[in-house]
């Protein structure tokens, strides 16, 4: 009994780090810039500090993306048709891969293997602090065609991103979105079931002075 014993003893701390998550703080609402001046300085850009985010600034970023903004409804800052709801948002970050839970506002932990590598064919995307992973859920979109699927999954992303754009240039962030990425590799390197499909990816840092 005791080398089974000591080896859980041992096994423990492994199993709480991959369950753990990251509780993330009250998005703060309210920030230096409306949204024309936003909207002026939107921009993609490719070059990136190593700079960690903090988590005020993934708390705001993730809400800003696709939080919800009517605690009654459950519903969200991006539109998403029938309300269906279908992308999920993966933070992946040095420390590991998450998955971000907009009822709780946190991060869940799916693994914590570093795969910002696989995220895209850029050299950037191994240095830059987080990369956003946009994953639709297709078991969310039964009664469409594949075709279907793929429209609505594309559009809904697409106003998501557009999000994360208008905060990173309010914010003083910045940010590009892609679609240059192995899929196969990335959804293997996420450990997806076949019925969630990766969409989009977007880096995300602070700009590389």
């Amino acid at each position: 009994m005791k080398p089974i014993f000591f080896f859980l003893l041992a096994l423990f701390p492994l199993l709480a780090l991959a369950q753990s998550a990251i509780d993330l703080p009250a998005p703060q609402k309210r920030i230096g810039m409306d949204l024309m001046q936003a909207l002026q300085q939107r921009q993609s850009s490719r070059e990136f500090a190593a700079d960690t985010l903090s988590r005020q600034r993934l708390s705001d970023l993730l809400w800003a993306a696709f939080g919800i903004n009517r605690p009654e409804s459950g519903k969200r800052t991006a539109p998403s048709s029938m309300n269906r709801q279908e992308i999920e948002i993966y933070a992946a970050l040095a420390q590991g891969l998450y998955r971000y839970d907009a009822a709780e506002h946190r991060l869940l932990r799916v693994h914590d293997r570093d795969i910002r590598a696989e995220t895209g064919g850029q050299d950037f995307v191994a240095q830059a602090p987080l990369n956003l992973v946009y994953v639709a859920d297709f078991d969310r979109l039964r009664q469409a065609t594949d075709a279907e699927k793929r429209v609505t999954a594309a559009c809904n992303s697409g106003f998501i991103s557009q999000n994360v754009y208008l905060y990173c240039a309010a914010a003083g962030l910045a940010t590009v979105v892609r679609g240059w990425f192995d899929e196969e590799k990335l959804a293997l390197a996420m450990e997806l079931p076949d019925h969630l499909k990766i969409v989009l990816t977007q880096t995300v840092g602070h700009p590389r002075l």
